[in-house]
């Protein structure tokens, strides 16, 4: 199975997004499903920058990130793979905005019947996750 339909069945089995992203990388380590476990719906469903990247963040962070005080070539390192991350995922999705990206309010009912009846977990989410997904193969 490639890591895109790894997280794919992640998410589809009940996992937000972040999660998704980070259990496919991270040998489904509890700790880190854990970690990413607030960041679902553009962290803790505030609709702002999506969770699938905030879950590649984390995952930077820790393959990449250190135990003590990190040096400044070391930040650099994460700080470079995060912006590089979230420059792709913008050319592709033309915003990082889980707001923009679902064009729907997942915090009312409306929003939630809309995105039911559109199918946008499908078409949105799971596009955003896959392209995350994608991005990491190729930067990291």
């Amino acid at each position: 199975m490639d890591k895109k339909d790894r997280a794919l069945g992640f998410f589809r089995t009940g996992y937000n997004c972040a999660q998704a992203v980070t259990l496919t990388f991270s040998e489904e380590d509890s700790a880190t499903a854990k970690a990413a476990a607030g960041f679902g719906g553009g962290m803790g469903r505030m609709q702002k920058t999506c969770g699938a990247l905030t879950g590649a963040y984390i995952l930077f962070g820790l393959r990449h990130g250190t135990d003590g005080l990190p040096s400044e070539e070391e930040k650099k390192k994460v700080y470079d793979l995060v912006r590089n991350l979230n420059m792709k995922f913008v050319e592709r999705n033309g915003t990082d905005l889980c707001s923009e990206l679902l064009g729907e309010d997942i915090n009312t009912p409306e929003g939630k019947s809309a995105i039911k009846s559109k199918g946008l977990t499908g078409k949105v989410c799971e596009k955003c996750i896959t392209d995350v997904v994608d991005i990491i193969e190729k930067i990291d």
